[in-house]
Parts: C-alpha cells; sequence; structure tokens
C-alpha cells in the first residue's frame, strides 16, 4: 500500500460530534478554533480519494523528500571580526526589544544546546527525524544562534538575544534529508508547544523525489509525473495547513512562518540564470526570505544564489554564528537569511505587546516584516521580484 499524509482539522469532528448530539440547539455552539493533525496512512489510491472527501479531512498528499538548504562554507577568519554584521544591517543593535516573551521554533536539523550560545535558554527538543536529539550536522544550530544566540567570546551573533523559551523540531537527519511528513508533523507539534516564530531553512526536493522512483524501478517519464503530482499535493497541503494557522489567529496567539527561499540561483554563471521559491516558501502565508550580501560600496545586493519571488529580504552572506562543540562559523546562504527575519519576527512580537494599543497577532508582525523594511539600503539594479519589499528593519525607539 502506498503511504498518503492527511491534514485533518481535529476540531471539527469534535464538533460535529457535538452537534449531533445536541440537535436543534446546533445554532447555539460557539465556533472553534481549527486544529491541525497530520495523519500518516498507508491506503489505496481509491482510499486516500475518498478520505479527501470527509469534510474534516483539509488535504491529502504524497509524502515526499525534503533536505536542508545547503549553505556555502566562508574561508576561515573571513568576516569574523566583530559583531556579525547582520545584526546592524537590520538594526537590531538600536532596537529596544530583545524578544523576550516569544517562543521560537527552529525546524532543522537539532541542535547543540551545550554550546554557551544557547546559555540561559529552555531548549525543548522534539526528533521528527529518527536520528535522535542534537545536532551532528551544524545548520541547525547556525540558524538557531543567529535567532537568540548569545554573545560568544565577545562577539553579538544574535538578533533577538531576549528569548528564553525555543523550540527545537529536528525535521532532518544528521545527513541533513527527510521527508515532507517530519516538516508537517514538527509545525503541527510548534503550533501545540505555543509558537510565536516559526523558522525554516530547508526545502522540497524534487530532484530526489524523482531519483527515488527511478531507483524503485520507474521509467523517468513516469517517475518526473508522479513527483510533479506530488508537489503538487504537498504544495496544497501546505496552503490548507497554513489557513488553518490564520484561522486560529482569531482564538489565540498563532505563529509567524519563515522559510529560505534556496539557493538554486547563479546570477555569476556565464549565462546567468534564477529560480524560483521552492516550498515551503512558495506555499501562501509563508513569509519567504531572500539573502542579501555587501555589495563592498556602503549598500545591499542580492546574493548571486538567491532564489527569486521573496517577500523580504535580509542578510545572507559571510553570516558569522554558531559551531557544533564550540566557537563560530561563517556560512552564506539564504538558510542564513531566513533566521534573521525569524529574529526581526520576534523583536516585532515583543514591539506589539509592549505597546498595548492593538492585540498583536501573526498577522500584524507580518505586515510590520513587510511595511517596515527599506530599500533605500540596496544597490542599484536590486528588483522587486530577487529581493521582496527589502531589508527587514527592527522596530526602533
Amino acid at each position: 500500500m502506498p503511504e498518503f499524509l492527511i491534514l485533518r482539522n481535529a476540531a471539527a469532528r469534535s464538533t460535529a460530534s457535538g452537534l449531533e448530539s445536541f440537535g436543534p440547539a446546533m445554532d447555539s455552539v460557539a465556533p472553534t478554533p481549527p486544529v491541525p493533525r497530520v495523519e500518516t496512512h498507508d491506503i489505496s489510491l481509491r482510499e486516500a480519494v475518498s478520505a479527501a472527501r470527509d469534510p474534516d479531512v483539509a488535504a491529502v498528499a504524497i509524502p515526499m523528500p525534503i533536505k536542508l538548504i545547503m549553505p556555502f562554507d566562508v574561508a576561515a577568519g573571513a568576516a569574523a571580526a566583530g559583531d556579525a554584521w547582520g545584526i546592524s544591517a537590520v538594526k537590531a543593535d538600536t532596537s529596544p526589544m530583545t524578544g523576550d516573551g516569544v517562543v521560537v521554533a527552529v525546524l532543522d536539523t537539532g541542535i547543540d544546546k551545550a554550546h554557551p550560545a544557547f546559555a540561559g535558554v529552555e531548549i525543548i527538543e522534539k526528533d521528527f527525524s529518527g536520528s535522535g536529539d542534537g545536532d551532528r550536522q551544524g545548520h541547525g544550530s547556525h540558524c538557531a544562534g543567529t535567532i537568540f544566540g548569545r554573545d560568544v567570546d565577545g562577539k553579538r551573533i544574535g538578533i533577538a538575544r531576549g528569548v528564553k523559551k525555543a523550540l527545537i523540531g529536528k525535521v532532518l537527519s544528521d545527513t541533513g534529508g527527510g521527508t515532507s511528513d517530519m516538516i508537517f508533523r514538527g509545525i503541527q507539534w510548534a503550533l501545540d508547544q505555543g509558537a510565536h516564530v516559526i523558522s525554516m531553512s530547508l526545502g522540497f526536493d524534487f530532484p530526489g523525489a524523482v531519483k527515488r522512483m527511478e531507483d524503485s524501478g520507474l521509467p523517468t517519464q513516469p517517475a518526473v509525473s508522479n513527483a510533479l503530482e506530488a508537489y503538487r499535493s504537498n504544495l496544497r497541503f501546505f496552503d490548507a495547513l497554513m489557513q488553518m494557522v490564520k484561522a486560529q489567529a482569531a482564538f489565540r496567539d498563532t505563529a509567524v512562518v519563515v522559510a529560505a527561499t534556496g539557493n538554486e540561483s547563479n546570477r555569476s554563471a556565464p549565462r546567468p540564470y534564477t529560480i524560483s521559491a521552492s516550498l515551503p516558501a512558495a506555499s501562501d502565508g509563508v513569509v519567504s526570505v531572500a539573502a542579501l550580501g555587501s555589495d563592498g560600496g556602503g549598500k545591499f545586493n542580492i546574493a548571486p544564489f538567491s532564489n527569486t519571488m521573496a517577500q523580504v529580504a535580509a542578510p545572507g552572506v559571510d553570516i558569522l554564528s554558531v559551531k557544533i562543540g564550540g566557537g563560530l562559523r561563517t556560512l552564506s546562504g539564504t538558510s542564513m537569511a531566513c533566521p534573521h527575519v525569524a529574529g526581526v519576527s520576534a523583536l516585532w512580537w515583543q514591539a506589539l505587546r509592549s505597546g498595548g494599543a492593538v492585540r498583536p497577532s501573526a498577522s500584524l508582525v507580518t505586515s510590520n516584516l513587510i511595511a517596515r523594511s527599506r530599500t533605500d539600503v540596496l544597490a542599484a539594479g536590486v528588483t522587486p521580484e530577487d529581493r521582496g519589499s527589502g531589508m527587514v528593519t527592527a522596530p526602533q525607539p
């Protein structure tokens, strides 16, 4: 039997059973927030089609591979002098906010929680990959360090150094791979645990899906066709999940979901080319992030590897952050830009709460990320499809 993912609204089922019990009094039942539940079932295609007709089923998808968005190593010592440059670029150094009281989730390769950068942070780990808690790859720790890492050796690396609680969902194995059910379960878990910000520097692996089918004996043409169908179903699954997240906001705090666009473009090639953001960044309701680097003249340029169709942009070249086992490491990638936006999101959550004029919400945080982004700091020729609304900016005094 093939495996299918089912996104179910658990609240719809419980509400429906309650309505059946009360009969004519159904109109008086108070509305309830959607409760997303991700299930995995070994069922036939016919059974999957039948399940999709169930009123409490929001989406059905075919699991497909995911992988971390592999960053680029920077030569030892490069860009390592002083604080991480992204701190001042997003104006976190002049913001009165620290992220205090905001819960951040990082869905990645895990975390080296013994690293000094995470001292004093309550870290809750959950492994969805099957390879155990902890980070033996390094990617997740580097991203977490940019979001909420404390100073290391006198250098500031973290945007939101006041975050006191972090949810670390290990949705990628020690080799950086996984499947889409891991990320969907990770998001569900983060929401259940009260995350205000969810950061994801990973992507859906379409070539990997094709290869997996070819390795099972399927010819290339049907393998590509089936992989396209899997990608389509996962896009719909993601969109349905994000709609449920958005609907929860009417009842309680929910999460700003941030994702890297990907590193598959190459603007420096003899024949330059760009590629659009892929899942999860391409999903409706996800804040997609492009990577910026210095142009050497006081402005910021789009990184040559950064995919297009982002909503916002952030520092992603020569980013100093955590190295597993101790010390610091410099990496480049949209994976490094994404946590800058997650950190700034945490600062905006705190700012909106402390303002008191309006009830803070994920949509209001997202609106501030977009509305307060700057284009005056960008080099000439950086287009809206490259950088979205511009460089994200932390709340200022």
